[in-house]
């Protein structure tokens, strides 16, 4: 595999291309794609990616969430590289809250955008296991905005205003991340994030 990163960037209108489910998710194509993925998400140290990303429109998401990506307080758990394969996604109350998010498509740049604070996610696994969890605050957006490239959309699509984008460097930022509360990042918090 490459050591330069091929996940395409907004602008590209085969990022906007519905995804078609997975026939066979236990298929070896299925195991190559998420290496692909992970080896991205590698390259650019990144939590979560949709294979549309690398022009691959099937519907497949790979996330994980590193202990050092969550703030000190949170009760939000570290999670392991996760395949979520023909994702059946179901939000769990009607609040939503503003978060600030950013994509490997459209690097430099965070956008404000409402999400679901609690969904449920339907999903298989590479052995061909039906699973079936709960997000709640930060993996629940993120989770979302994966889902919405299975289906041709990116973050911006989803802003409710054009000035709810901006430049990471314009940001309140430690370490190149958004600085999310404890309670924000467990989706306790529903105080819209500055």
């Amino acid at each position: 595999m490459s050591d330069q990163s091929t996940i395409l960037k907004l602008g590209n209108e085969r990022l906007l291309k519905p995804s078609a489910p997975v026939v066979d998710p236990t298929a070896p194509d299925i195991r190559d794609l998420l290496a692909r993925m992970q080896h991205e998400l590698d390259l650019v140290g990144g939590i979560g990616l949709a294979a549309p990303q690398l022009d691959d429109h099937r519907r497949v998401i790979l996330f994980c969430l590193p202990e050092w990506r969550i703030p000190e307080g949170s009760t939000t758990r570290p999670e392991p590289p996760t395949a979520v394969i023909n994702p059946v996604l179901e939000p769990l109350g009607a609040e939503k809250r503003p978060i600030w998010e950013r994509c490997l498509s459209l690097p430099g740049l965070y956008g404000r955008v409402q999400r679901y604070n609690h969904i449920r996610l339907t999903f298989q696994t590479t052995t061909g296991e039906t699973v079936v969890r709960e997000f709640k605050g930060y993996l629940a957006m993120l989770l979302q905005h994966e889902y919405d490239h299975l289906d041709g959309y990116l973050y911006p699509m989803r802003m409710e205003k054009l000035s709810d984008l901006a430049y990471a460097s314009e940001l309140p930022l430690v370490d190149g991340l958004f600085a999310y509360s404890a309670a924000e990042f467990d989706g306790l918090d529903t105080t819209p994030a500055a």
